[in-house]
């Protein structure tokens, strides 16, 4: 990619690639980089469903697991142990929330947010102090949120490698003394894992699925509380439910950059031959945004959840059997987290863009929450409760 290319896709990545569908004359976008974007929802349909591009593992897990059904259970054990906890959750957003300060600066701050809410669920209580302490570290300097700048990077190197090596001895202590049910991420993990596992490896495994939590729910809040303020700036309340600002928020904004798999044997899209090993791609905000199968997809419209019609493919947590095994769950930690924040306050922002940034998601640029004490944003919300 030249020097110019990747200016424009770092100033908006996603204006970048709407550019690039724009210019294409075909379905099957060549990318700057090497390898091919789909642009229709039929082909992306295809390529995240059939078992023919579906086939092995997962790359989200790389080579740490030894099969695919390693791989499911593994997510499956993952979900069941938050959904369980989300009694916990929810008692420590209440405790969190109260401690913000009037102002205060995202998506940082929200990143803080969702570490302090989930440390419990990722290693309980009585997990001795040294991974705790560690975890700590790990969410503040750019292991679980990703920093943004090299050098911070860089830096991160030390805290991953200490943390890494607590998470390992607390495998091999788990390891000999296991009982009972899942009491945090960890032991899902470890349960989970076939037991040829090596325990650093359960270690990154669990290390994986630390960020993997943390870090997409932080920066779906964070483009939730953006995107509601910037399209609501009059009166008190929102005038949707939190449930559908969320939902809209990741149609909108959705955190996976692209969705990519390996060819693996001569295919044909739309008249594009694609050769074993190529690297194909799904766009979730193309087809997020595709006006053939959305109703005014460029308008951020929380209400058009409240019914069926004008819904097109809607893959924020992917499609097929790579699909996030924990997408209502993650979807259920974002909706708890902005209602905590918009009870009994009113949310305004400052110095809001809806550009995105790059990390390892589409997240938010900084901007400014002020959170004044008053009517709640959202009384359909607080009728619920």
């Amino acid at each position: 990619m030249r020097i110019g290319e990747r200016r424009r896709l770092r100033r908006d990545p996603l204006a970048y690639v709407e550019d690039l569908c724009q210019r294409s004359t075909s379905d099957v976008i060549r990318l700057p980089g090497g390898g091919w974007c789909l642009g229709e929802a039929d082909l992306a349909r295809t390529l995240l469903r059939d078992q023919e591009f579906n086939a092995g593992r997962s790359g989200f897990f790389g080579d740490l697991l030894p099969t695919r059904a390693a791989q499911v259970e593994v997510g499956h054990a993952v979900r069941d142990v938050l959904r369980a906890r989300l009694p916990d959750y929810r008692t420590a957003l209440s405790s969190e929330v109260a401690t913000l300060p009037a102002v205060s600066r995202w998506p940082a701050t929200g990143n803080r947010l969702m570490y302090r809410c989930l440390a419990d669920l990722l290693l309980h209580p009585g997990t001795p102090a040294g991974p705790r302490r560690w975890a700590d570290r790990a969410a503040a300097v750019g292991v679980v949120f990703r920093a943004p700048r090299p050098w911070q990077r860089a830096r991160a190197e030390v805290p991953r490698a200490r943390l890494l090596a607590e998470l390992t001895e607390q495998v091999r202590r788990r390891r000999q003394h296991r009982d009972g049910e899942p009491r945090d991420v960890l032991d899902a993990v470890l349960s989970a894992c076939p037991d040829q596992v090596a325990d650093r490896t359960v270690a990154r495994v669990h290390l994986t699925m630390f960020r993997a939590i943390a870090a997409p729910v932080a920066a779906s809040l964070a483009w939730s509380l953006l995107l509601a303020c910037l399209h609501h700036t009059t009166g008190p309340r929102w005038p949707w439910p939190t449930e559908q600002i969320v939902r809209e928020a990741l149609r909108y904004r959705p955190i996976p950059w692209m969705l990519r798999r390996t060819i693996p044997c001569p295919t044909t899209f739309a008249d594009t031959s694609l050769r074993p090993g190529d690297l194909v791609s799904v766009s979730p905000h193309l087809l997020h945004h595709d006006p053939r199968h959305w109703t005014d997809p460029e308008a951020f419209r929380p209400g058009r959840w409240a019914d069926s019609g004008g819904h097109g493919h809607y893959i924020p947590f992917g499609a097929g059997p790579f699909a996030c095994p924990g997408a209502s769950v993650a979807q259920t930690l974002v909706t708890e987290a902005l209602t905590a924040l918009a009870e009994d306050a009113r949310l305004t922002v400052t110095g809001g863009d809806l550009r995105a940034a790059m990390s390892e998601g589409i997240v938010p640029r900084p901007f400014t929450l002020h959170r004044a004490n008053g009517r709640p944003n959202n009384h359909h919300d607080i009728e619920r409760r």
